[in-house]
């Protein structure tokens, strides 16, 4: 894939290790998708609140990485420390 092609992602995010802090967490970053040509598709959330499943599209890949080395996200996320929610990223596209 070329840097300007668009990218779609789904995000499986464990808030298991405390929902509360992993959600405000969650809130703050999807937040920061707009400044790197992110935008939230879809968010979802398992009925034990305790999973999340983000559907993103990024309109360049440039902006994927961008958002991935974000300062405020790694500081917001340095925050949390061992509370900080685990993520699993898989790029996907239409069948």
């Amino acid at each position: 894939m070329t840097t300007g092609s668009e990218v779609l992602l789904v995000a499986l995010v464990d808030l298991s290790a405390d929902d509360d802090a992993g959600r405000r967490y969650e809130d703050a970053v999807l937040a920061l998708l707009d400044r790197h040509g992110g935008r939230l598709e879809r968010r979802l959330r398992t009925g034990d609140g305790e999973t999340e499943v983000h559907v993103i599209r990024f309109a360049a890949r440039d902006g994927l990485d961008a958002f991935l080395v974000d300062p405020e996200r790694a500081a917001l996320r340095a925050e949390l420390g061992d509370a900080a929610p685990t993520t699993r990223v898989l790029e996907v596209h239409d069948v």
